[in-house]
Parts: C-alpha cells; structure tokens; sequence
C-alpha cells in the first residue's frame, strides 16, 4: 500500500479522476471543477505551471473566446435575424426536417471551414434566431435538441473529414512524426463517411426528434425584407474576410483561432466595432471559457505526466487483441479509444493511441494505417460532454443543461456501438483495410 502511495503517478491520477468524476457528475459547476483542478494540480506540483494551464495558450481556447464575441455581435446587430429569416421558410415545415436541416448545415460548413470552434460560433445565433422565428423558445426541450444538433452535428460528424475536426490532426501529425505515415483527404472521406458521416447523421437526427420532440410553428408571411444597416453590412463583410481566411488557412499559414481572434479584437474596437463592453461582460461566458481551459490542460498534463501512457500500456496487457479474432480485436481496439477519451478528452486521444499503433498491429495481425483508423470511430463517439470540447462549448452557447447533454451524449454511443461498429468493421472489410 505504501509502495502504492509513494509512486510518482499516484498524485497526479488522484487529481485527474476526482476532476473528470466532477464533471461527468456535474457536482459542481463545471468552471468551478476546472479552478479546482488548477488549484489543486498547482499546490501538488503534478506539473509545470505551462503544462497544467497550457489551456490558456491553446488555439481552441482562442477560438471559444473569439467565438463568443462574434456570437454577440452577430445577434446585437441584426444579421443572425436577417439569416434565419432567409433560411426559416426552407428549413422549418417539420421538427424532423427542422433538426435534419440543422445537422446538414452543421456538417456541411464542415467542408469549408475548418475549424468546430468557428462553426459552432458562426451556426448557433443563427439557429437560435431561426428557432425564435418556429416558436421554439430558449430553455424548452425543442430548443436543447436544435443547440445539441449543432453541437454534435458539428464535432461528431465532421471526424470523416480531415481538415475538419482538431483529434484528425492532432492524429495526422502524429502518424506523421511516429511512422512517416500521411494521410490523405479523399481516401479518409471514403473510408469514414458511410458509417461515421451519413448513418451516423440519420441515427442522430432520429435520437434528437425522439429524445427532444419539438414542434415548429407554421411560418408566418415574411415582412418584406428591410435594407441592411451599415453595421450589419460591415460585420458581414469582417465575416466574409474571416470566412475566406478560415478556407484557405493552408494557404497563408494563420490558425483559424489567431483569425478569429483579430476578427474578435475589431469587433470590440470603440466606435469601429460593435459591441460595447458592457455588452462584452454580459454576453462573453468567461465560465465556460475557464472550463475550456480546464479541459484542455487536464489532457495536456495527462500526457506530460504520463498518466496516458501508463494507461495505455496497461489496456494492452489486459485487452483481447488477438490475430485469430478480428473482430474482437477492432472492438477491442475502439474500446481501448474509448477508454483512453475518459482521461484524456478526444483532442489528446489521438496522440497517445497513434504512438501505441505499432503495438497494436503487432498484436492483431492488422495493418498499421488500420489500426491507426479504426481509433476515428472511438474518440468522434464520446460517453460524456467533457470529452469533445465543442459540444461543450455549443451547450454554454445554448444554455443547454449538462444532464441533456449527457443523456444524448449516451444513446448516441450506445446505437453506435451496437449497430455502427459491426458496420464500421464491415466496410473496413470491404475496402480492404482488414
């Protein structure tokens, strides 16, 4: 016991299991448990101080922040209204046409733009004032089920596309640095966006309509269109600019959050912006910012610490990889992700388990991109919120409670894992992959 006690990894696993118990318990607010975790994780000495607040100086953090002020002034100045109105008449004739039409959006944007962040940020005033219009009030059932479809829509969905989704590259780059391994755009879309992109969409709209029944209002005869003001065209052309700069970051090397936050800071200029600071304090939610960062800095100390690789190591030992069961073994190795994304969030998954890979292969006779692909299934498919940090984020934007979250959060990964996984394996068969 005392040998127990006195291992390196004991303090910091402590500390890592009783914050990721506080907020898949939502026992205390969710910001509170992160300035715990900062708290504790400082006074312990578990990690240099860059480590266990590196959420601060990460790009996602950047990009909530930014994506906060932008929300804002997308509402304050008209613009979300304007575009909710023009796709209100299309979108809204059913609940289930209405949820079907939030879940494409959100994953079309996917192709574009590439960050879930921005798109969350960009989507959601406009949804709640498409919503507004359907008679769906903020605070129903119906509404949680709309933020919930961006949410999901945007982070779970958007893993079949390369560019689209922060655990795909944090998983490219590091098949890259460990194995010379590049991943390539259309032959990942292939392989992931069948099963993971349009059934996975299909099983998410009807969870949604059951889960959260919702019924949109027959549309009332729309107002002619007013002329646009001069701060709606303005914010229209600054989104435009930001829009176009997410698309073509490959090309100019600037990260959607360092964009967005430039596109943040002129919004937020006096007399060239447009929104006050009094308007900054009561829209911009510093809450959930701070719980961003605690999840972000729970991942990076996890894997400084080398809580990760110990567990990794240990679910090799005790996992059923077997060249004899290939089967067994891919679900095996999805539940290896699966695992792994309680302690380390989707965004540090992928770097643990790609550096595992060889192991693995080894292991079940599979061929080592395989096993590098078959993790896409485990980390897109989170148990609890706090594991994707955009859903996260789009139930702060839509004031959606954790316990909504959490229940869609869990039928959505169990359908997934009964009927998805078999098909996953299957057309993994299919292409040869297996």
């Amino acid at each position: 016991m005392s040998l127990w006690l006195s291992h390196p990894l004991f303090l910091p696993s402590v500390i890592v299991g009783i914050t990721i118990i506080l907020w898949a318990t939502s026992l205390l607010p969710e910001f509170i448990t992160a300035l715990l975790f900062f708290t504790a994780a400082m006074i312990a000495k578990i990690a240099p101080p860059e480590v266990i607040f590196g959420g601060f100086a990460s790009s996602a953090f950047w990009l909530v922040f930014s994506g906060f002020v932008l929300g804002v002034a997308i509402r304050k100045t008209g613009l979300a209204d304007r575009a909710a109105r023009a796709l209100s008449a299309k979108m809204t004739g059913s609940w289930p046409q209405m949820v079907a039409s939030v879940v494409l959006l959100s994953y079309a944007l996917a192709f574009v733009m590439p960050s879930n962040m921005g798109r969350i940020a960009l989507l959601m005033p406009i949804v709640a004032a498409m919503a507004a219009r359907a008679g769906i009030n903020e605070g129903t059932r119906a509404w949680y089920g709309l933020a919930l479809a961006v949410g999901f829509g945007t982070f779970q969905l958007s893993a079949t596309i390369l560019p689209a989704n922060v655990p795909n590259l944090v998983m490219s780059g590091a098949a890259e640095g460990s194995y010379g391994i590049h991943l390539n755009y259309l032959p990942y879309l292939l392989l992931h966006t069948p099963v993971l992109g349009i059934l996975k969409g299909a099983i998410l709209i009807g969870l949604i309509c059951w889960l959260f029944p919702g019924k949109p209002q027959a549309m009332r005869e729309a107002l002619p269109s007013t002329p646009m003001s001069g701060d709606e065209k303005r914010l229209a052309w600054l989104l435009a600019v930001v829009l176009t700069l997410w698309v073509t970051e490959s090309w100019h090397g600037i990260g959607p959050a360092w964009t967005g936050l430039a596109a943040a800071f002129v919004t937020l200029l006096p007399r060239v912006g447009f929104i006050s600071g009094d308007e900054f304090s009561s829209g911009v939610n510093i809450r959930t910012c701070i719980y961003v960062a605690g999840i972000l800095g729970l991942a990076i100390t996890v894997t400084q610490t080398g809580i990760g690789s110990a567990v990794g190591d240990a679910l090799l030992h005790v996992m059923p990889l077997d060249a004899e069961r290939p089967f067994t073994s891919f679900l095996a190795l999805t539940g290896i992700t699966t695992a792994l994304n309680f302690i380390m969030t989707a965004n540090g998954v992928p770097a643990l388990f790609t550096t595992l890979a060889q192991s693995f292969a080894d292991a079940t006779g599979f061929p080592l991109l395989s096993v590098i692909m078959i993790q896409v299934l485990g980390y897109s498919t989170p148990l609890l919120p706090y594991q994707a940090s955009p859903i996260v984020v789009a139930m702060a934007l839509g004031k959606v409670p954790a316990r909504a979250g959490m229940l869609l959060c869990l039928a959505l990964a169990l359908v997934s894992y009964l009927l998805l996984l078999p098909l996953d394996y299957a057309w993994f068969k299919v292409l040869g992959k297996l």
